[in-house]
């Protein structure tokens, strides 16, 4: 009984139970995640992609001359298509590791280990790199086209693409970005699960009165 109350009190912080999350809390935790994230990671985006077409040489020459030529407005270019892209893929992401992790801790009857955790965590990447694919082909078109404005919006660039390169255009690069994300996703949710361990284990154990007056 009291080795069951330590290991209990590892697992759940002082005066509360555990809880048993819902795929739509997953859902909604990764796409709020998500959301938060994007403020800093567009510009960032933007910057990096730019660079990779050669239209800059540095990073601060590239926010510098984005900035000028089409406003601050330039350094978010594509939020929207970005958005499109990465809320789904942080929800689905999150949700796919989730659900693959608790249905494998209920089917072994234990807690995983890193290894497990890393593999479940490559192939929740990999697929959901894969099923967005599409979103990250018009989001790299709208990043990337500047002022050339070669494209008016998301179904615009949807319609452009379909239309003068084919359906299968919407799935270009997909090899390298399933093994890219897949890669990502064992590293990131294998070193997560550790530090949520560590940082559990580090917890002090809420003292159980074995006797009340």
């Amino acid at each position: 009984m009291e080795e069951k109350q330590k290991e209990e009190g590892v697992r759940c912080a002082p005066n509360e139970h555990p809880v048993k999350e819902s795929k739509y809390q997953f859902l909604t935790a990764g796409a709020v995640g998500g959301l938060a994230a994007s403020l800093i990671r567009v510009p960032t985006e933007v910057v990096k992609q730019r660079m990779q077409t050669g239209q800059f040489s540095s990073a601060p020459d590239a926010v510098r001359l984005i900035a000028s030529r089409e406003g601050f407005k330039g350094l978010y270019a594509g939020y929207g298509s970005f958005l499109l892209r990465d809320l789904p893929f942080d929800a689905i992401q999150f949700c796919i590791y989730e659900q693959l992790r608790l249905r494998y801790k209920v089917a072994a009857k234990r807690d995983l280990n890193d290894p497990e955790n890393a593999i479940i965590g490559a192939f929740a990447g990999a697929l959901t790199g894969a099923i967005t694919t599409p979103l990250d082909v018009i989001k790299t078109r709208l990043m990337v086209q500047g002022s050339a404005n070669q494209y008016k919006g998301i179904f615009d660039c949807v319609q452009t693409i379909v239309r003068e390169e084919g359906p299968p255009a919407l799935l270009k690069g997909i090899g390298p970005r399933v093994l890219w994300i897949g890669i990502g996703g064992s590293i990131f949710f294998g070193v997560l699960e550790s530090t949520k361990r560590l940082l559990a284990q580090r917890r002090p154990i809420p003292q159980q009165d074995s006797k009340k007056d």
